[in-house]
């Protein structure tokens, strides 16, 4: 144990952030750099070494949080760093980006503010980092058998590192020009900088694995030639379908999804624009839509110069604390303040978007919404609550609803899918083709980053077990396992 009366004298201290009229003028993280350092030894040291910890529950990769906390607090750091790769291929990523359901499993949060497993998690790996701990693990020999990765998100790129470690050539091809999916094009500099993408793919390059990027299979290549030229073939595709809003004036310049605007304010990042094509510069923007991408929506709108941000929710406002629906150490619902809403904006809970209006150019210019209410499990509109708010850039945040069938994937592979439109899999993540397994919101359905690298290495595992007979990888989930909740 660390700290045994750590949880006693301790209390909970987060990362600092930077000042609001700083952060919002340049696209950096939003912590103050180093700020952790000084205080992480002592927040590791509130960790109570439970007897059953449940944070393991809360997060899908098994993390060895109680272990990593004890050599944090120790200062052991190269230890640290040992025990958070023992599970989690890419710590500087769930460390800056997953919603922690770690911490809403902590015993201590029982009663008090949980350990601040998340912040320890970043501390470790950006020491590792700075300290040269961090370097490839080629194998030690090959395999002679071949694997390729469709897409290159946190599921990929996981399935792909524990394949490679393996012993077998692996290729991830990429449909956009960069590697990274959705890390690289739909999260914000300012949540996570690209630099943290660049050193774990040079990191996988020296380790054997092989990039193409600007490939996409079932357009670019058949996927059937792709399946006969390969041993085998996990489709870490994601979900990318976005959830539409069809309402009257849908069809008006000026309304996108949320990954058609938040990439090329990235893009502009990456140095490959000037100017995003689609920018809140000087426009009221509305984000339909009250999740982490609406989130980062808020935040790109900020830092693009909006004339005001306003973001809907359809569901009620949360509460700040537990309700007794949601006891511990389920994940609860609960009112969040992201660096993106302490910037500004107004946020409106329990109302639906009835229609648009344009000018007569064709452009947006206003949103129409009413306030709702969920009565026997429905939702129902109430009458007189109708108004309008000024909206010349509209981006609907309101989730996925499958992985991508109109470029042909789906249907050349001949996949079957489930009763949700996500592509079916075994016990093993193994689809219906003999060789082919998938991994990730392409067969979970939308989910969160922590999920995607669990199922990255469980997939990784049951292809492993098919090309040798046998596997010791590491497999955290099952398809069938949910995060825990109520």
């Amino acid at each position: 144990m660390a700290d045994p009366k750590g949880f006693l004298t301790t209390g909970r201290e987060v990362a600092q952030t930077r000042p609001v009229e700083e952060r919002v003028k340049d696209w950096n993280e939003v912590y103050v750099p180093g700020s952790l350092l000084p205080i992480i030894s002592k927040q590791a040291g509130r960790c109570m070494d439970c007897g059953i910890p449940f944070c393991h529950n809360g997060c899908p990769l098994g993390n060895l949080i109680p272990e990593w906390n004890d050599y944090a607090y120790r200062e052991d750091w190269s230890a640290a760093s040992e025990r958070l790769h023992a599970t989690n291929n890419f710590p500087e990523f769930t460390g800056r980006l997953c919603p922690a359901p770690c911490e809403s499993a902590c015993v201590l949060g029982i009663n008090q503010p949980p350990v601040t497993i998340k912040n320890v998690e970043v501390s470790i790996i950006d020491k590792a980092w700075d300290s040269g701990d961090v370097t490839p693990q080629p194998p030690e020999r090959l395999s002679g058998k071949t694997v390729a990765v469709i897409g290159s998100g946190p599921a990929g790129l996981a399935a792909a590192q524990q394949l490679t470690r393996a012993g077998h050539t692996v290729a991830v091809y990429e449909r956009a020009d960069r590697i990274g999916g959705l890390l690289r094009y739909g999260i914000p500099a300012f949540k996570m900088e690209k630099s943290h993408i660049n050193r774990r793919i040079e990191q996988m390059r020296a380790e054997g694995t092989k990039f193409r990027t600007e490939t996409e299979i079932g357009r670019d290549i058949d996927a059937a030639k792709l399946r006969r030229r390969y041993d085998a073939v996990v489709i870490a595709a994601g979900a990318t379908v976005s959830r539409d809003l069809p309402v009257p004036g849908r069809e008006l310049n000026g309304i996108h999804f949320a990954m058609e605007y938040l990439p090329l304010a990235n893009k502009v990042q990456e140095g490959d624009l000037t100017v995003a094509p689609i920018t809140a510069e000087g426009k009221h923007v509305v984000v339909i839509g009250g999740g982490d991408t609406g989130a980062d929506c808020v935040g790109t709108a900020h830092r693009q110069g909006a004339a005001s941000v306003t973001q809907l929710e359809i569901m009620p406002k949360p509460g700040e604390e537990r309700n007794p629906g949601q006891p511990w150490p389920t994940f609860p619902m609960l009112y969040k303040v992201t660096s993106a809403h302490e910037e500004g904006g107004e946020r409106i809970y329990a109302v639906s978007t009835t229609h648009f209006e344009g000018d007569e150019d064709g452009n947006v210019q206003s949103l129409h919404l009413i306030e709702v209410e969920f009565k026997d499990g429905k939702l129902e509109q109430l009458p007189g609550t109708e108004r309008r708010i000024p909206a010349q850039l509209v981006t609907l945040a309101m989730g996925f609803t499958g992985t991508d069938q109109a470029n042909g994937l789906v249907q050349q592979f001949g996949l079957e899918l489930d009763a949700r439109g996500n592509i079916a899999r075994d016990a093993d993540f193994a689809t219906n083709v003999p060789g082919v397994y998938v991994a990730g919101d392409a067969g979970r359905g939308q989910s969160l980053i922590v999920w995607a690298i669990a199922e990255g290495r469980s997939a990784a595992r049951g292809v492993d077990r098919f090309l040798t007979g046998a596997s010791e990888l590491h497999a955290p989930i099952k398809p069938t396992d949910r995060a825990l909740v109520v």
